[in-house]
């Protein structure tokens, strides 16, 4: 049926050879001729592909990727956006790539409306700190979505594109990130076939029910905007070794009452909010809550990437007025590590430590993502 795809026939081969699964994301094209309005006039569509082999080496699944990046001009856009979604013994999976996770199409109907119990995701992600880390944002999509996450990033310094995991709805079972050398890694775990039936499995959050009935914490008057890229936070300094602050913007207020356990006096930590369209070409609603370590003790610096901290808590709880029910929750601490097992997404939206960080902190946040459906 098709012409000579050496690549497909070797990771077919690999596939039946060792009887597993593979996925591997590829360039494909696509003939096309002048019936077709939309067909480029190299008489051929590219996609940003990923193919899935089973065990005996049958194709199994392809998948177009719908949502571009900016940088990649050599591939067209699907006319709509798939769904992809395969069986296998241990579980039903879904695949997209990259920039995909963002929005609605594909990623968020193969959860909430296809029910996938598992998904694929080649990417090619670049770290953006604080929030967008490919670990920490990958790892809090997963337990968002309630759903395992398979996260193979490439690797390539000189891009920061750097971190890989298995992550679950309980947290990350392994993760990889290295932004120093060039040396890759292969990642095992065992994972839950079928996590939504798991006794562990995290119970559903209202996101905004314990910040929408409490009375706000004191605002701080003498708040200040400060820029994560081109995004301007409304932020408060915490002063004080300890205590309770409320920031607002738009419609969301973000609760905060935390303890150091020393209070350094050359690191300087904010609450911040942030409630509005980000991007460039294509622009797409956030709502976030945050604490997050400034570079220096200048205010201006707050909002800027930062790698290292010092100052560790004896407990956090981040709340936050959402408008949505796609929220993400992420903890970095010093050296761009997560937190596996210290902290909790209670029931009524709150992001909890379990007990003092063990490490220091570098950002707790909870990520809101706003759909155009919601």
């Amino acid at each position: 049926r098709f012409a000579p795809a050496p690549v497909q026939e070797r990771l077919s081969c690999m596939a039946r050879n060792n009887s597993i699964y593979m996925v591997a994301n590829m360039g494909a094209k696509k003939l096309c001729n002048s019936s077709d309005p939309s067909c480029p006039s190299d008489g051929r569509y590219q996609y940003n592909t990923d193919v899935v082999f089973d065990p005996k080496g049958k194709l199994v699944a392809r998948y177009h990727k719908y949502n571009l990046f900016r940088r990649e001009t050599q591939f067209n856009y699907p006319k709509e956006p798939e769904t992809i979604t395969f069986e296998t013994p241990f579980g039903k999976f879904g695949i997209f790539t990259c920039f995909d996770i963002l929005f609605r199409e594909p990623a968020v109907v193969l959860v909430s409306e296809l029910q996938v119990d598992t998904v694929l995701f080649p990417t090619a992600w670049m770290n953006v700190l604080p929030f967008l880390t490919a670990v920490e944002f990958h790892s809090a999509w997963a337990m968002g979505m309630g759903v395992n996450l398979l996260s193979a990033n490439t690797h390539n310094t000189d891009f920061a594109m750097t971190g890989s995991g298995l992550f679950t709805p309980e947290g990350p079972a392994a993760y990889h990130y290295d932004s120093v050398t060039e040396e890759g890694r292969l990642l095992l775990a065992e994972l839950r076939a079928h996590p939504r039936l798991s006794p562990t499995y995290p119970p559903a959050v209202n996101w905004s029910l314990y910040a929408t009935t409490i009375q706000k914490f004191p605002e701080e008057k003498d708040t200040f905007s400060g820029a994560v890229r081109q995004d301007i936070f409304t932020f408060s300094e915490l002063r004080h070794k300890a205590g309770n602050s409320t920031v607002c913007q738009g419609d969301l207020c973000c609760h905060l009452v935390y303890r150091m356990s020393s209070k350094s006096q050359d690191e300087v930590y904010v609450l911040g909010a942030f409630d509005g369209l980000h991007g460039s070409l294509i622009k797409y609603h956030w709502q976030i809550c945050t604490l997050l370590k400034c570079k220096s003790t200048d205010l201006n610096t707050c909002g800027q990437p930062v790698e290292t901290a010092q100052t560790k808590f004896e407990m956090f709880s981040l709340s936050g007025t959402f408008g949505t029910n796609y929220v993400f929750p992420e903890v970095l601490y010093s050296g761009v590590q997560l937190a596996p097992g210290e902290f909790e997404v209670l029931h009524d939206g709150r992001l909890k430590s379990k007990h003092g960080t063990s490490k220091p902190l570098l950002t707790v946040t909870l990520f809101g993502r706003l759909y155009e459906k919601d």
